[in-house]
C-alpha cells in the first residue's frame, strides 16, 4: 500500500483546515490537506467576518488581508438588520448591527486595525487554500479519510482516493481533524461532547434575483421576515440574507424536525422566495438548495494525544451571530504556532496540551451564545403578540395593533423597541468576538488578578495586557511618522517583547534568552527617538505597565507574560517564563 509522509496531516479544507495549512506553511512546517470532495466551498455558508479573524489574515500578510477586503461586502453595507413582514411589506423595526451605530463603530475602530466585513465562504475558503498551497501545502482533493492509528512518534492515517478507489496511508507526526460537523476524525479520536445534534430543521435556498429596489435604500446583511399564518410553526419566521449586493441571496427557512426532510426543488424554492420577498411574480435563478439541522454541541476536549480537532468538528451550532468560521480560523491560529514550535524542537510536547485548555472553553461559549441568540427572539414574538397563539388571524391582528393610538399600542411599541435592542447580543456582540482570554500552561500570570469587566463583556471589548488576553491594539509611529499597529509588531510566527525607555535591559535579555532557547523574540522599545514612538499616547493608555516594564506576546498575539517594571535580573526572569510557556 502506498505511503506518504508529512509533518502534519489536515483532514478538511474548510476555513479551519485551510487557515491551519496556510499558517503552518508560513511557519515553514511541512503539511498536507485532504478533502473528500472535488471542490472547495460550493455554497456561501459562513459569511460574517469579524475583526479578530481579519487580524489572523493580516498576520498571514497584508496581501491576504487586502484580498479579503477586495471580495468582501464593506462594513458600511452590512447595515442595520431590517425586521419586516416581507421585503415589499411593512417594516417592523431595525437593529443596528455589526458596528453600524456610531458608538459601536468607534469601539471597533479603537479595538483593531482591521474592519468587519461580509465575506462568503465561497471567497474566504479559496483565499486561505490558495495561500496555503502557494506557500508549500500539499493538497489532495477527492481524498477520503477512513481511520487513524496513533504510534509512539506519530499518526498513521488510512485514506482512499475517491477517483481510483485506491487506499493509501499517510504517516505524520500530528493529525488535525477539520472535517466539519459530522467529523469522522473527532469520532474516531473518541473526543467527548456535550449537547445535542439536530434540535431544529432548516433549509437554505440560494438564488439570484435583482432585489435592489426593495433593499438598496436600507442596506443590510440580514432581513428577518415574520409572516403570521405561514407554514412553519405558525409564525412564518424566515430570513433573507444578502450574499452579494443586491442580486444574490440566501433564504433560511425552517421545517419541522419531526417530519420527513422536505424536498426543495425549483418550484418550492420560487414559492418560498415569492412569499418572503412579497412579490407574487418574482422570478429567481436557483443556484442551490439544501437542508441542514441546527445543532447545540461542543467538545469538552479538543485533542487526543497527537490528534487535534478544530472548527465545526468541535463546535456545532447555528449561524446566529456569525461565529462559526471566525472561531474555526481562530482555532487554527492558536494551534499552528504551537505545532511549529514543537516540530522544530523549540518547545516540549506539553505545549500542545494548552490548545484544548484554551480553545475548549471558547467552543462551549460560542455554541451556547449562538443557540441563546435563537432563544432571544422570544421577547420580540411576545411583543408582537405572536408567541402564545397559532391562530393566524389573531397573530396578524396583534401585530397590526402596534399602529393604533392607544395606551396598549404605545406599550407594545416600547416592548418591540426593547426586544430589538436586546438583539444586540446576536447582531453587535463585539465582546463575544474580541474578549477571549486564555488560561493554560502556555500563559504565566505570576498570580496577577484578572481585571474585571467594567461593561457587559458580551457587548463590549475591554483591552488589557493581563497574561492570556489578546494584545491591545494601539497605533505607534516609526521614525518617518508612519503608523503601525502594535498587533503588526507582534505575531508572524514569533514571540515579541514590548518595553519602553528604562526597559532596555529587556532587549538584551530577549537576545540572550532567544539565542539560548533557539526562539525568535522580536523586541520593540517604544518611546521618543526609538524605532517606534507613542506620539498619540495610545500605547501608554493600554499597556498597564511602566515604561521600564515589559509585555511578552506569543505568536498568536496573546500576552504570555508581563512585568510591571524592570527587575534585577531580566534574563533570568525571561528565561523562566519562556521555559514555562514552551514547556521546556
Amino acid at each position: 500500500m502506498p505511503e506518504i509522509t508529512t509533518d502534519v496531516l489536515i483532514v478538511g479544507s474548510g476555513p479551519a483546515g485551510s487557515a491551519c495549512a496556510a499558517l503552518l506553511s508560513t511557519y515553514g512546517v511541512e503539511n498536507m490537506v485532504v478533502n473528500m470532495y472535488r471542490w472547495l466551498a460550493n455554497t456561501p455558508r459562513a459569511h460574517i467576518t469579524n475583526q479578530r479573524t481579519m487580524e489572523v489574515l493580516r498576520d498571514l500578510g497584508r496581501e491576504v488581508e487586502q484580498e479579503a477586503y477586495l471580495h468582501a461586502t464593506d462594513e458600511d453595507l452590512m447595515g442595520g438588520t431590517v425586521f419586516c413582514e416581507s421585503l415589499t411589506g411593512e417594516e417592523i423595526g431595525r437593529a443596528p448591527s455589526w458596528g453600524l451605530h456610531p458608538t459601536s463603530r468607534g469601539e471597533r475602530r479603537l479595538a483593531s486595525p482591521t474592519k468587519m466585513n461580509d465575506l462568503p465562504q465561497t471567497f474566504m475558503e479559496p483565499l486561505l487554500f490558495t495561500t496555503a498551497c502557494a506557500r508549500g501545502t500539499q493538497a489532495r482533493m477527492s481524498t477520503e479519510y477512513l481511520s487513524h492509528t496513533q504510534t509512539d512518534d506519530g499518526v498513521v492515517t488510512l485514506c482512499r482516493d475517491r477517483l481510483s478507489g485506491e487506499e493509501f496511508t499517510v504517516r505524520s507526526r500530528y493529525l488535525i481533524g477539520a472535517d466539519g460537523g459530522n467529523s469522522a476524525v473527532a469520532k474516531n479520536a473518541g473526543l467527548p461532547f456535550e449537547g445535542k445534534m439536530g434540535v431544529r430543521g432548516s433549509m437554505n435556498i440560494w438564488f439570484r434575483a435583482d432585489l435592489s429596489e426593495f433593499v438598496a435604500h436600507r442596506p443590510a446583511v440580514l432581513y428577518p421576515i415574520m409572516q403570521p399564518g405561514a407554514e412553519v410553526g405558525g409564525i412564518g419566521m424566515g430570513l433573507i440574507r444578502m450574499v452579494r449586493p443586491w442580486n444574490e441571496w440566501l433564504i433560511v427557512w425552517g421545517y419541522d424536525i419531526n417530519e420527513p426532510t422536505p424536498v426543495v426543488d425549483e418550484a418550492k424554492a420560487t414559492e418560498i422566495a415569492r412569499q418572503l420577498v412579497g412579490k407574487p411574480d418574482l422570478e429567481i435563478q436557483l443556484l442551490g438548495a439544501n437542508t441542514w439541522t441546527v445543532n447545540n454541541m461542543y467538545a469538552t476536549r479538543m485533542q487526543d494525544g497527537r490528534v487535534f480537532c478544530m472548527g465545526d468538528a468541535t463546535h456545532r451550532h447555528p449561524p446566529s451571530g456569525g461565529l462559526g468560521s471566525n472561531t474555526s480560523i481562530q482555532d487554527a491560529f492558536n494551534l499552528a504556532w504551537k505545532l511549529a514550535a514543537v516540530i522544530k524542537g523549540k518547545a516540549g510536547e506539553a505545549l500542545l496540551d494548552s490548545y484544548s485548555m484554551e480553545r475548549a472553553p471558547i467552543a462551549k461559549q460560542i455554541v451556547n451564545r449562538a443557540n441563546q441568540s435563537i432563544a432571544e427572539f422570544a421577547p420580540l414574538y411576545q411583543a408582537l403578540g405572536i408567541a402564545e397563539t397559532t391562530d393566524a388571524e389573531v397573530m396578524q391582528a396583534n401585530m397590526h395593533a402596534r399602529s393604533q393610538a392607544t395606551a396598549a399600542a404605545e406599550k407594545q411599541r416600547e416592548e418591540i423597541r426593547d426586544a430589538l435592542t436586546f438583539k444586540r447580543y446576536e447582531l453587535d456582540a463585539h465582546g463575544v468576538e474580541m474578549n477571549q482570554r486564555y488560561r493554560s500552561s502556555a500563559v504565566v500570570t505570576d498570580g496577577q488578578a484578572e481585571p474585571t469587566f467594567e461593561r457587559d463583556p458580551e457587548l463590549h471589548y475591554q483591552s488589557t495586557t493581563w497574561p492570556g488576553a489578546r494584545l491591545p491594539h494601539a497605533w505607534v509611529f516609526d521614525k518617518r511618522g508612519r503608523q503601525q499597529s502594535t498587533l503588526d509588531l507582534a505575531g508572524h510566527g514569533r514571540f515579541a517583547l514590548f518595553t519602553g525607555l528604562g526597559g532596555e535591559a529587556w532587549a538584551a535579555a530577549a537576545a540572550e534568552v532567544g539565542e539560548e532557547l533557539g526562539v525568535e523574540i522580536d523586541v520593540h522599545v517604544i518611546g521618543p527617538r526609538q524605532q517606534y514612538a507613542d506620539h498619540a499616547g495610545e500605547w501608554a493608555r493600554v499597556r498597564e505597565i511602566s515604561d521600564s516594564g515589559c509585555v511578552l506576546t506569543r505568536p498568536d498575539h496573546h500576552v504570555a507574560w508581563r512585568s510591571f517594571e524592570v527587575v534585577a535580573d531580566p534574563a533570568a526572569e525571561l528565561r523562566r517564563v519562556m521555559r514555562s510557556v514552551l514547556a521546556q
